[in-house]
C-alpha cells in the first residue's frame, strides 16, 4: 500500500517526496500539505501519531527505529529532523513555527485559507527542530521551534521544551528544566 501512495505521488502534477525505509509501518497519518514538502522516514519505523508538511519546501526526517506515539503531532513549516532510535510518546507535539501570525487581525481568515489551500505563512515565525539520535521525549510533551534535542537526552512527561536540551541530560517542566545528567 505505501508503494501505491509514492507511485500516486510520483504520477501526479504536484511534485511531493514520501520515502520510507524497510519494515517501516504507519499507522497514523502523513499529510504532504505542499508542493515541494517532503516526509522522509528510516527503517524499522513505528508511527502512530500525524505527520504534516505545511508550507512549500518544508520538509520532515526521520531516521531508523523511531517510534512516535498516537495522538501525537508533527508539523513542519520549515524542517523537522528526528535522529535514529528516536522514542517519541503518545500525545506529543513538534511544531517548528508558531502556526499563526500574533495579530489577531492577520489571523482571521487564518481557518477560511487553511480549508482552501491559502494560508499566508508571511510574518508567522519558524525555525527547524532537531532532535538526535537515542532521545527520549516523554508523554505530553511538545517542543517548539527552534529547539535541539541533544543525543541521548530525555524530556519528562508533560514538559514544554523551549530552549535545547544538551546531551546526556533529563529536563521536564513547563518550561523544562534541568533535572540531571544521565551516565553512558
Amino acid at each position: 500500500m505505501l508503494r501505491n501512495l509514492i507511485n500516486l505521488f510520483r504520477r501526479s502534477k504536484v511534485i511531493n517526496v514520501f520515502s520510507t525505509g524497510e519494515g517501516t509501518k504507519v499507522n497514523g497519518t502523513l499529510h504532504l500539505g505542499h508542493s515541494n514538502s517532503k516526509i522522509e522516514i528510516g527503517s524499522n519505523c513505528l508511527l502512530e501519531g500525524v505527520l504534516t508538511t505545511y508550507t512549500s519546501g518544508s520538509k520532515i526526517i526521520i531516521g531508523n527505529n523511531v517510534f512516535i506515539g498516537q495522538n501525537s503531532l508533527i508539523g513542519s513549516a520549515s524542517k523537522i529532523e528526528i535522529g535514529d532510535h528516536v522514542l517519541i510518546s503518545f500525545d506529543c507535539i513538534i511544531q517548528d513555527s508558531d502556526t499563526h501570525h500574533i495579530d489577531p487581525k492577520k489571523r482571521k481568515n487564518d481557518t477560511i485559507d487553511w480549508m482552501h489551500g491559502k494560508k499566508n505563512w508571511e510574518g508567522i515565525p519558524t525555525s527547524p527542530i532537531r532532535i538526535e539520535n537515542d532521545a527520549w521525549i516523554g508523554a505530553r510533551s511538545i517542543i517548539l521551534k527552534g529547539v535541539v534535542i541533544g543525543e541521548g537526552a530525555v524530556v519528562g512527561a508533560g514538559s514544554c521544551v523551549t530552549k535545547d536540551v544538551l546531551p546526556f541530560t533529563v529536563v521536564a517542566g513547563n518550561p523544562a528544566k534541568f533535572i540531571k545528567n544521565i551516565e553512558h
